[in-house]
């Protein structure tokens, strides 16, 4: 058992940045499922969205992220946001960080949805990796922070209604171990591998939501799912991202007879907000026996290429692609837009339990992700949170001995292989049934495959694969149920037939264990 002023879970950028920042305050035990370098920030390959040049201004990145957000930002969220970003940048850069520069200033890209050139990029397209690289750096450097690789956590502890810590399940040793503290803070990104095509790493299936909503949280959001509209598509790979600054330096989409197809859709073409793109891809596909558009960049400089996305074009080569003429590409599951419903310091509903990151679900996003405004969420969120706590420092907490905490369960390797076959079943129910286009037919019988997958799992005894099991089947139904709720189109949730936005679903849409779907108002005043 363990003992810590801060408990963080997951090793993104929100993880990453939050045990840096808390470890000014405390003893902090930073906890990863898999290795330090195995999340979503890591493999992001566009960038940071922050407003730092004279010709921009944050009414600027305010407006062009409640446009995408398609009337369900919260407007004070997106406030803090676009205004706190810069100076977490600031002090990004003072303590070393390096983004890209030209002639002395800042490299800034243009990527869909955004007005102006504000996305500062590290590296040209590996821009996740160079940041969580930082970050991993300060933090290893940190005598306050202690790293614990291959722990799963499997429950949050609660003592009279607050959360007190996390019970892990330490998958290297094959042993249980508790955590306790006065601060616990989730980030642990989102849920978009429960889909059969994603960009996402293979862990990505919701755990951070699944612990959430059985610990008494309220979920919100869960229908919009971002689709990220090109990842290669070729019979080896699926899922590897081509970032949306390739269209910002002018790439087009088009479809297998040569055509632009984005020009009579959007006045943006190409740069549309990620769920028209994504969707009309998806259309193009429909159309044509091939299950993939082309990313063109022929008509563009090979060498401005090649230097900008210099990750990008080598793994293109290796799969036999010129970058500098077309790419295979098709829409995959990217971005988990809602989450845990967290207020603007990062609370959920259960007291002592923050929340940061793709997991958290604070009004920002809206429907629809506006380009590279996630990283600069888990700067902004991920400071907020710890500076909540540090206010809470005074407050009584109740302590938590072992003897209270349920003994430990049992796990083998048995149960492995009816798990990974499960995981398959979701994802192929996921993709058909709650994926780009949806409708009430297809949703409903999407609910009753999963109902059926939760009556016929194998309960091998092995308590641990179960447990993920019933995550994976809980995750799921958080979607399919919101999005059943949720009758109309808007954002990255599109029902044909249910087509068009409707006044009457400007709210959030939440969900909590044992409750009936409530709805929340939006916050439209800053």
């Amino acid at each position: 058992m363990h003992q810590f002023d801060y408990i963080i879970v997951g090793s993104g950028l929100a993880g990453l940045y939050s045990s840096y920042r808390a470890s000014r305050y405390g003893k902090v035990a930073l906890i990863t499922k898999s290795g330090i370098r195995e999340s979503n920030s890591y493999f992001a390959q566009g960038g940071i969205a922050a407003v730092t040049d004279e010709e921009d201004a944050t009414e600027f990145h305010f407006e062009d992220t409640i446009v995408a957000g398609r009337g369900i930002c919260d407007h004070d969220a997106v406030n803090i946001l676009v205004n706190e970003g810069p100076e977490r940048i600031k002090e990004l850069i003072e303590e070393g960080m390096e983004f890209d520069m030209q002639n002395g200033t800042l490299a800034l890209g243009l990527e869909g949805g955004h007005h102006k050139r504000r996305i500062l990029h590290a590296g040209g397209d590996v821009t996740g990796k160079k940041i969580t690289d930082f970050m991993i750096e300060k933090v290893s450097e940190h005598h306050n922070i202690i790293v614990f690789e291959n722990l799963a956590a499997i429950e949050i502890i609660k003592s009279d209604g607050r959360c007190c810590g996390i019970r892990t399940w330490n998958l290297a040793e094959q042993r249980e171990e508790i955590f306790t503290g006065r601060h616990t803070i989730l980030a642990m990104g989102g849920a978009s591998a429960i889909y059969k095509n994603t960009t996402n790493p293979a862990t990505t299936t919701g755990d951070g939501v699944a612990l959430a909503y059985r610990a008494d949280c309220k979920i919100a959001d869960m229908e919009f799912i971002q689709f990220h509209p090109t990842s290669i598509w070729t019979e080896e790979e699926k899922s590897y991202l081509i970032s949306e600054a390739v269209r910002g330096e002018g790439a087009h989409l088009l479809n297998i007879k040569g055509e632009r197809f984005m020009t009579a859709i959007h006045p943006n073409a190409e740069l549309a907000p990620r769920d028209i793109v994504a969707r009309s891809i998806y259309r193009e596909i429909q159309k044509q026996k091939e299950p993939f558009v082309y990313l063109s960049l022929g008509h563009l400089n090979p060498e401005r290429i090649r230097a900008r996305f210099p990750n990008i074009h080598a793994k293109c080569a290796s799969l036999g692609i010129d970058m500098c003429d077309r790419i295979p590409v098709a829409p995959a599951a990217h971005y988990m837009v809602g989450g845990v419903r967290t207020d603007l310091w990062g609370r959920s509903s259960v007291p002592d339990l923050f929340i940061c990151g793709e997991l958290a679900s604070t009004g920002i996003m809206g429907a629809n992700r506006l380009a590279s405004n996630s990283l600069l969420e888990c700067l902004v969120f991920g400071y907020r949170a710890v500076e909540a706590c540090c206010l809470e420092e005074g407050t009584e907490r109740n302590t938590v001995a072992a003897k209270e905490i349920p003994a430990a369960f049992r796990c083998d390797s048995s149960g492995e292989k009816e798990f990974c076959e499960l995981s398959g079943r979701v994802s192929e129910i996921m993709t058909a049934h709650a994926g780009i286009v949806r409708n009430e037919q297809l949703l409903a019988e999407g609910l009753a495959k999963l109902e059926r997958e939760k009556k016929n799992f194998v309960k091998s005894g092995n308590e641990l694969f179960e447990l993920m099991g019933e995550n994976l089947i809980i995750v799921a139904e958080l979607i399919i149920k919101s999005a059943l709720e949720r009758k109309e189109s808007r954002g990255g949730h599109f029902r044909e037939d249910f087509p068009a936005e409707s006044e009457t679903f400007i709210h959030h849409i939440v969900q909590q264990r044992e409750r009936e779907i409530s709805s929340l108002p939006v916050n439209k005043t800053i």
